[in-house]
């Protein structure tokens, strides 16, 4: 991580060495915190948030699942992140706000906590930068996501992310780039901060809302891109055995961005190359996030060339 020089916190623009919160903070015992990530990209015309409303809208939705409010519209939660990537001078950015409870109560019981909120820009390359270009090797963890009756996996929660580290640490420990999680049925879910989609026959699959997954915005822009290419998408559930026969197959996230992969269990995907849909939507995306086109209207513009 590169330091910046100010994160936003609580109303407040404080240098980054004093970003500090009590070690007894409910967030640090238990996890009680919700959280997004987004990107800025370097464009003609400036620095771009990348759907900005919709990440602070699902950072919302986290928040009322856990019962958290905080004073601040989307709307000004934008405007704010504008403001720290000027304060920043970054031209582009990975962006981090959390909306945490704090100090102020010793039980697992979070309503005694006060409600935080802090929001960090900084520079940060794609997940996978040095090994993207050929495809990563990935395996399936023996730790499996939550069932959807323990943590809900739409909220975004910084405790989800306990079960997330284990899968990371597996794959690491066995010499892979990255892990993909099955749910509590055994059908395919998710990395541990990716979505996935797999093509078959030229079609595009990938896991459904009910399979234990993060709805990520990422996820939404490759089914928004590839229905645009004119693509076949199916969401379904997913049987582990498909990720081995599939054609081609690829991560999605936005520290991840568009991440193919180059095999399974050491079980090489289709021919060993990145596919032909796989390219298709990962040049769209970069085409998008550079500011080529924006057929969606995804692009928040920090500032105008000229301005």
């Amino acid at each position: 991580m590169e330091e910046a020089k100010f994160i936003f916190m609580d109303g407040n623009f404080v240098e980054w060495k004093d970003a500090k919160i009590h070690v007894l903070s409910h967030v640090v015992q238990y996890g009680s915190g919700v959280f997004e990530g987004i990107r800025t990209y370097e464009t003609k015309n400036g620095p771009a948030i990348f759907r900005a409303y919709d990440h602070y809208k699902r950072l919302k939705e986290s928040m009322k699942t856990y019962r958290m409010e905080i004073s601040q519209t989307i709307e000004e939660l934008i405007s704010i992140t504008k403001e720290i990537i000027l304060k920043n001078e970054l031209k582009s950015a990975y962006i981090r706000p959390v909306v945490y409870r704090g100090y102020g109560a010793i039980s697992p019981n979070p309503l005694g906590a006060p409600v935080h909120i802090t929001i960090a820009a900084f520079p940060l390359p794609t997940l996978f930068e040095e090994s993207a270009s050929k495809g990563i090797n990935i395996m399936v963890s023996s730790w499996r996501k939550f069932a959807p009756d323990t943590i809900p996996s739409l909220a975004k929660a910084n405790g989800n992310y306990l079960n997330s580290g284990l899968a990371i640490i597996e794959a690491k420990e066995n010499s892979f780039d990255e892990a993909v999680m099955l749910d509590f049925f055994g059908f395919v879910a998710e990395g541990p901060g990716e979505n996935i989609f797999l093509v078959k026959d030229r079609i595009l699959y990938t896991p459904s809302i009910t399979s234990s997954i993060l709805k990520g915005i990422t996820r939404d822009s490759v089914i928004k891109i590839a229905s645009s290419l004119g693509i076949r998408i199916v969401e379904e559930r997913i049987p582990r055995d498909l990720l081995y026969a599939a054609d081609e197959l690829f991560f999605c996230g936005t520290a991840a961005e568009i991440t193919p992969i180059a095999s399974v269990d050491r079980i090489p995907v289709g021919n060993g190359e990145i596919g032909e849909i796989t390219k298709r939507i990962s040049e769209e995306f970069k085409e998008i996030t550079t500011g080529a086109k924006d057929p969606f209207n995804w692009l928040e513009y920090v500032e105008f060339a000229g301005m």
